[in-house]
């Protein structure tokens, strides 16, 4: 597999480091509007081609797909003209700014019948993989209650850096730079952990946000910071589960830590991930009556890279497709929409 990444920034160099260990995939070139940072970025990797725009890239074409690890913004407008041209797509997530767009891709992807996946990273999370084994197999029982949280402390600590001067973290604060906050940035995550560790889909939301004080007059140079911090929400699954989910980067204490809890009528899990591991506990048979948890040991399971290459090279589809990110999106959109009204509303 050819392949080419479009945008240099941070994200692109977990994408090559983790295609650049992959049998048979071959990173044959980089686009980038920023001069400097391609250069930068080609040089550190050895990537002999470098384009200084996307019509550069496709007028060469000889690639056989693309990540795109641009900015949110430009996901929709980069990723139609390679799907126009028929090449395989990695889009990190989100997949676009708004359902319609995300449909919209989602759309040209499937006419064009080619391999199309957004980088839902925590899919790679093996116990939460095994949960969702579990719960399809029925040893939990029936869900009844699913608890999901996703929190970091970026804007207490400066562990990831310093978001007051520091772009690659301002525009996250910023909707005039094409963030939705941490509901666009990581509640896709959340919402996807939770769904796909519960195996149903979302069905009902109503939720909340918040934008807290963080400069004088909310800005800092060029942007605005009006994008929200954090948010809950409860969700109704398919299945007839009721759910609660939260994210926010105010939570002293943890860096990048994503919990999720399955409550069925046999039995217990939960799922934990962080920068020191991920671990699966389940309460099941007769260990619910004393409420005893005890750790399930999982293997590894392929990444999101491993996965999306080995579709390419076999001409297959591989979850999670544009379409369920795109159902996500729906899910995000309508949660701003209940903010604003005050109510349910149905996904």
């Amino acid at each position: 597999m050819r392949l080419i990444v479009v945008g240099t920034g941070g994200m692109a160099k977990n994408h090559v480091e983790h295609f650049a260990r992959i049998p048979g995939v071959e990173i044959v070139g980089a686009v980038d509007t920023d001069a400097t940072r391609l250069t930068a970025f080609t040089d550190m990797f050895d990537i002999k081609k470098r384009f200084s725009s996307l019509d550069e890239a496709l007028a060469w074409g000889e690639f056989d797909a693309a990540t795109n690890v641009t900015p949110d913004r430009a996901h929709h407008p980069t990723t139609l003209p390679l799907l126009a041209a028929g090449k395989h797509v990695l889009c990190e997530k989100p997949l676009a700014e708004n359902y319609d767009k995300a449909l919209e891709m989602t759309e040209a992807a499937e006419r064009a019948g080619v391999v199309n996946m957004v980088n839902l990273t925590y899919r790679n999370v093996a116990p939460l993989q095994r949960a969702r084994e579990m719960v399809i197999s029925g040893e939990i029982g029936t869900v009844k209650h699913v608890e999901a949280s996703y929190l970091q402390s970026w804007l207490v600590s400066r562990a990831w850096g310093d978001w007051r001067s520091e772009s690659k973290w301002l525009w996250r604060l910023s909707t005039g730079h094409g963030s939705n906050g941490v509901l666009g940035d990581i509640g896709i995550h959340i919402l996807d952990f939770a769904a796909y560790g519960a195996a149903t889909d979302i069905d009902h939301v109503f939720a909340r946000l918040k934008t807290f004080n963080k400069a004088p007059d909310e800005r800092i140079g060029e942007y605005t910071l009006d994008a929200n911090d954090s948010f809950s929400m409860t969700v109704d699954f398919a299945n007839g589960a009721l759910g609660v989910v939260h994210a926010s980067r105010w939570a002293t204490g943890h860096l990048n830590e994503l919990k999720l809890r399955i409550y069925g009528e046999r039995g217990g899990l939960e799922i934990s991930h962080s920068p020191a591991g991920s671990e699966l506990r389940a309460c099941l048979s007769d260990d619910t009556e004393t409420a005893t948890w005890k750790v399930i040991e999982v293997p590894p399971v392929p990444t999101n890279y491993q996965r999306f290459a080995e579709a390419v090279m076999a001409g297959s589809h591989q979850d999670p497709t544009f379409r369920h990110a795109a159902n996500l999106q729906r899910v995000l959109d309508l949660a701003m929409v209940t903010e604003v009204e005050r109510r349910e509303l149905k996904v």
